[in-house]
């Protein structure tokens, strides 16, 4: 279980997270959407320790992301896919990863079959797709054989197949036991694949429920329901 209680983050006169607070089951993929600007990336900064926040905190099964005596191998995490050095090979940049984590240097082969870049594994990272960076970064975020998934935006840059193998590999990684937090403006895409929601607007929780049960009191469908429930803000692009 995960649980996120009063987190709050200001940039000067900005409310970037206004007192936000949800939970996180085990075995379940939970969607965490709003419009741009809502707080979503800056809330999952803070909950892997890259953004202090004013007020609030993280527990994974009641520790702190701070206290986690290995982090890599609790959460895994994918904020930008940028995230590797352009010169390095795929290979290296993981090996470098592993090493840093104290994961053994055998995962590496694993993670590139897992995420299907074994064929490019030699080339360099500066001359990928953003699709391709996109299967880098989670391979990344398996590197420990994690319990939680964090990951921002992981289908910008992937073509259909890449957004369905995606989704399928987050449902499996959910139906075996693992925590995925996903955010995402693809809704469309969401909706078959999501149990839950986290539904921020201003930095503020709107609404954490489940998909069908929000959907079955709006009587709409799930995008039109979060487009309402967020009226005023940007729209949501949809898939």
């Amino acid at each position: 279980m995960i649980t996120v209680t009063g987190l709050t983050k200001h940039y000067g006169d900005r409310i970037a997270v206004d007192d936000l607070g949800f939970d996180l089951a085990a075995g379940r993929v939970t969607g965490f959407v709003g419009p741009n600007g809502a707080g979503k990336s800056t809330t999952m900064r803070m909950m892997v320790g890259l953004t202090r926040p004013d007020r609030g905190e993280v527990r994974y099964d009641g520790i702190r992301y701070g206290d986690l005596q290995h982090p890599a191998r609790m959460v895994g995490s994918v904020l930008d896919a940028r995230c590797m050095h352009p010169g390095r090979t795929a290979r290296n940049h993981l090996r470098a990863s592993a090493a840093l984590s104290g994961i053994p240097a055998r995962r590496v082969d694993e993670v590139l079959a897992d995420v299907g870049l074994e064929s490019v594994a030699d080339d360099k990272a500066g001359g990928f797709s953003l699709g391709m960076r996109q299967r880098l970064a989670l391979a990344t975020a398996l590197l420990g054989d994690p319990r939680v998934l964090l990951l921002d935006e992981p289908s910008n840059g992937l073509d259909p197949d890449g957004i369905r193998w995606m989704r399928h590999h987050l449902r499996a990684f959910a139906d075996a036991g693992g925590t995925v937090f996903v955010s995402s403006h693809l809704i469309a895409e969401l909706a078959r694949f999501a149990d839950d929601l986290v539904v921020v607007g201003g930095g503020r929780l709107i609404a954490a429920e489940t998909v069908d049960s929000l959907t079955a009191r709006t009587g709409q469908s799930l995008e039109d329901s979060l487009l309402e429930m967020t009226a005023g803000a940007a729209e949501f692009a949809s898939a």
